[in-house]
């Protein structure tokens, strides 16, 4: 068939115009970017940050312009994107000083500060280091005015116990910066709330032992400690400071083993208890009261390994809840079943049971494979895909979920996609404004 001059000329514009927004006929529009960090590869002396470009119709991961960058650090463990997208903070945890952990700074760690471009490509800007030793985690308060970085060990602990080895005990620290919306520069915030005898304010704020992940929610700040206790904050919007609120460091489970991770919305929080790789890991749901202390949920914790929920799974690894609040996902890194077909690592989940205060019910088709040693998981702004960064084969999974049901299920187009290293944790920004 023949088109006229006219079919020809609309068949022209319509090609111009999907090559201009980055449509071709297999797939749609970039509708976001997705960073993996990779922990050092064999040669490599620093850290590697990689992106994707996020497909539309299909989720589907294609490597941007600038596929990979150094971190300007050794082990990255943990990043954060600004609000608005132009900039990602990336925390290297660097390597122990010949000392041990806690004698003395990290060789080569410290937070770098990226410039993204139109195209998700990064750009290195700065570096900048936390006032403890051993960074871990880090999060920006509800505004993205705020950066809260988690040190294990806190300078106080360091003068205090001589040395702060791994033998003695030694509590950690919070180190808070204000980023500037244009630059993406963060100057230091000095704590206000604790004021010394010499009238100087520390730079930092004191939580409990060795700390291993934070959570913001609200305009509460969360640390989870490895002597399984909870120190909870409240964060002043206006100066970023923190204050403990309530009756201070609480103990959420009285027989937890190890506590090891910390999810959750503004509503209701969840805690993993690994067991330490044991046959009863445990999802312990809390809401968040105003005070920001936990109360537990009513009904208690789900074994996320019984027999009415996944049976065989363990090592919970990571919690999420999924941006309609109404799914709780969580990585699990092994199992114990060796029945043909079960994942060795995986996703499970739950509903969230309406009208109650975060009660769990596990899903009718809750468990699904991802690569190996699962880490990290995020969902992309349009409530369209999940992405989970695999550390072990240094993987991306990506999953579509059901809005109705919950249920997670492989991209159309290969759901499995390499990034670099062995990756850590991974964060996405749906625009660059």
């Amino acid at each position: 068939m023949k088109l006229s001059l006219y079919g020809r000329l609309a068949m022209a514009l319509f090609a111009s115009l999907a090559l201009g927004l980055g449509m071709t006929a297999c797939g749609g529009g970039t509708i976001g970017y997705l960073w993996v960090l990779g922990q050092e590869a064999a040669g490599q002396t620093s850290g590697q940050i990689v992106g994707f470009k996020i497909d539309d119709f299909t989720g589907n991961l294609t490597q941007t312009a600038r596929f990979s960058e150094t971190t300007e650090g050794a082990n990255p463990v943990s990043l954060v994107v600004k609000s608005g997208g132009r900039y990602v903070y990336v925390i290297n945890q660097g390597t122990p000083p010949a000392g041990g952990v806690g004698t003395g700074r990290n060789t080569s760690s410290g937070i770098s500060v990226f410039a993204v471009g139109g195209d998700g490509s990064l750009t290195y800007e700065d570096g900048y280091s936390s006032q403890g030793f051993d960074p871990v985690w880090a999060q920006f308060d509800g505004t993205g005015t705020y950066l809260y970085v988690l040190d294990k060990y806190s300078p106080d602990s360091i003068t205090t116990n001589a040395g702060c080895l791994k033998t003695q005990t030694c509590n950690g620290s919070i180190t808070v910066f204000s980023a500037d919306a244009g630059t993406g520069r963060l100057t230091l915030v000095q704590n206000t709330q604790t004021i010394p005898a010499n009238g100087i304010p520390l730079p930092y704020f004191e939580v409990s032992l060795t700390p291993v992940m934070m959570h913001t929610a609200g305009s509460c700040l969360l640390t989870l400690n490895s002597n399984n206790t909870i120190s909870p904050f409240a964060i002043s919007s206006s100066t970023g400071q923190l204050s403990f609120t309530g009756t201070g460091t609480q103990t959420p489970v009285t027989n937890a083993v190890q506590l090891n991770s910390i999810g959750g919305n503004g509503t209701n929080i969840y805690l993993t208890d690994a067991d330490n790789g044991g046959d009863t890991p445990f999802l312990y749901p809390f809401n968040l009261a105003t005070n920001c202390n936990l109360t537990p949920s009513t009904g208690g914790g789900r074994q996320i390994n019984a027999s009415t929920d996944f049976p065989g799974t363990t090592n919970p690894a990571y919690s999420f809840i999924d941006n309609s609040g109404k799914y709780v996902y969580v990585l699990n890194q092994s199992t114990t079943t060796t029945a043909q077909g079960t994942p060795f690592s995986s996703i499970t989940g739950w509903s969230i049971v309406q009208g109650t205060n975060g009660q769990l019910t596990p899903l009718a088709q809750g468990q699904y494979t991802t690569g190996s040693g699962p880490v990290c998981m995020v969902e992309d702004t349009s409530n369209q895909y999940m992405y989970v960064s695999n550390h072990l084969d240094g993987t991306v999974t990506g999953k579509v979920i059901d809005p109705t049901t919950g249920f997670l299920s492989d991209l159309t187009r290969g759901a499995t996609f390499a990034a670099t290293g062995q990756a850590t944790c991974l964060a996405l920004s749906g625009a660059v404004e």
